[in-house]
């Protein structure tokens, strides 16, 4: 590939960078206007910010169905196949900016590409675009769903604010379109940040009410694995992904360095493992089998705290939108670019151009559909598996030196298979399974009549109570 080519594929994040096997010069320079004309140095992210960036991406609507992921896997094997797959995480994250090296690219479709082709980029700029344009109209319909059960509890059916369509609206013209038009991603640190501090409040909500709430137990609650665990990893695996921006993220970093992406990767996967742990653990363990696939829907709609938790996970899905925004637009940018059609810098009319097409669309499928149970899951295994589990791997084995077997390439092949195999088996399940799916858009909550649901326990009695029973089930059948 000549070097004119080469140079039209650079991320416009990161105006006039060098290849990743080169340095990289990220000391763009903005102007400020303020008490006169100033320059000043773009601030980039440290190592911390990248990683709480990296983090809230990957904190996004996925973690709400973790606890559903262990009701299908079995709690015990749930947690196991939830180290297993932030292990992965981890390590494809780190072996996609190697990967980056090895090409010459600072782009995913740039990698694929010299891996595997122009199929190859084609299809990882679909999947890579597909992704986070589901995920943003999901975080729509989860705004619309969350804000509006709040207004209905604070106003009635009939107020204004009580029409989802509405709410979707107003928070999208006055909260996340503003927020996504920013250029920078380093920008978004504080946003992320606060993000984070939320989903630690929503995680306490679960624990509370994992103390008070006394419900019914379903059959064989605490058995250690499920013939259904194939779908959790599908799940978890849509929870984790954030390869899809990992190269925007790894260029907004101060001199970024291989070194200095995989200590952003471990800090924002331990980050990240924490709450998602806890969600599905308590989650899990309160309703049983009778949890819903957004835990939150298992809560009463009278319980004023669980709509404290519904109206601060609609907040941190708003601080996230704008990274997968910013995902989507870049996709887009890199491959006009590629193309020939337009050429670099990116002007800030094509930047605000992409940004409306996109929020605009979103916001239009939103307007069109209530449940996206159906459409996640086939995203979850036809975009996710792909993007965590194969592209990173099967790019790096292609690209770096040295036979198949060789030591460096083990890991990578192991989990290129294993992605391949749930790849298979989830596409297999959603044909077996697309007869039987439909829509359920309300949730049976007729345990909240209970007089006696309120209880007083300790955490430490219902704690006890699951490491017994969970105990026993690892034990001797």
């Amino acid at each position: 590939m000549d070097s004119t080519k080469e140079a039209t594929e650079r991320t416009h994040i990161v105006d006039k960078s060098e290849p990743l096997n080169g340095a990289i010069n990220t000391s763009d320079k903005v102007e400020l206007i303020e008490d006169g004309a100033l320059e000043e140095e773009e601030k980039q992210s440290s190592v911390t910010g990248a990683s709480f960036n990296t983090a809230n991406s990957i904190l996004g609507s996925g973690i709400i169905g973790i606890p559903y992921a262990m009701m299908k896997s079995g709690l015990p094997f749930g947690i196991i196949l939830l180290i297993l797959v932030a292990g992965i995480t981890d390590y494809s994250l780190v072996l996609l900016i190697k990967g980056g090296h090895l090409s010459g690219r600072d782009t995913y479709q740039g990698l694929v590409e010299v891996a595997f082709g122009r199929f190859g980029y084609y299809f990882l700029t679909v999947i890579q675009f597909l992704y986070p344009f589901i995920a943003m109209i999901s975080y729509n319909v989860i705004i619309g769903d969350t804000i509006t059960a709040v207004f209905i509890r604070v106003f009635d059916e009939e107020h204004v604010l009580a029409n989802r369509y509405f709410v979707i609206s107003l928070v999208t013209v006055f909260i996340t379109l503003p927020i996504s038009l920013y250029q920078n991603v380093a920008k978004l640190v504080k946003i992320s940040i606060a993000s984070l501090v939320l989903v630690f409040f929503i995680m306490v909500v679960v624990i509370i009410r994992y103390t008070s709430l006394d419900l019914p137990s379903t059959p064989d609650p605490w058995v250690f694995a499920k013939i259904t665990f194939p779908e959790s990893i599908g799940i978890m695996a849509f929870a984790f992904i954030c390869h899809h921006n990992s190269f925007l993220l790894y260029t907004s970093l101060e001199d970024p360095t291989v070194d200095k992406w995989s200590t952003v990767t471990h800090l924002a996967v331990l980050i990240s493992f924490v709450p998602c742990a806890i969600f599905g653990i308590f989650g899990y363990a309160t309703f049983t089998g009778n949890t819903q696939g957004d835990i939150l829907e298992n809560y009463c709609y009278d319980d004023d705290l669980a709509n404290a938790a519904r109206l601060v996970f609609a907040i941190t899905i708003m601080c996230t939108f704008p990274l997968e925004c910013f995902v989507c637009r870049e996709v887009l940018e890199n491959f006009c670019v590629h193309q020939r059609w337009v050429e670099e810098p990116q002007p800030y009319t094509r930047h605000l151009i992409f940004t409306l097409v996109v929020a605009g669309l979103v916001l239009g499928f939103s307007m069109s559909t209530a449940c996206l149970g159906i459409v996640l899951s086939l995203n979850g295994i036809l975009c996710a598996i792909p993007l965590v589990f194969i592209l990173p791997t099967l790019s790096y084995i292609k690209l770096e030196s040295g036979s198949l077997l060789s030591k460096q390439k083990i890991p990578a092949l192991i989990i290129a298979i294993f992605g391949c195999l749930v790849f298979i088996c989830g596409v297999v399940i959603l044909v077996v399974n697309s007869g039987e799916g439909r829509c359920e858009t309300v949730v049976d909550l007729s345990y909240c009549n209970a007089s006696d649901l309120i209880t007083t326990s300790t955490f430490t009695q219902k704690l006890t109570t699951i490491g017994s029973t969970v105990a026993t089930s690892i034990g001797p059948t």
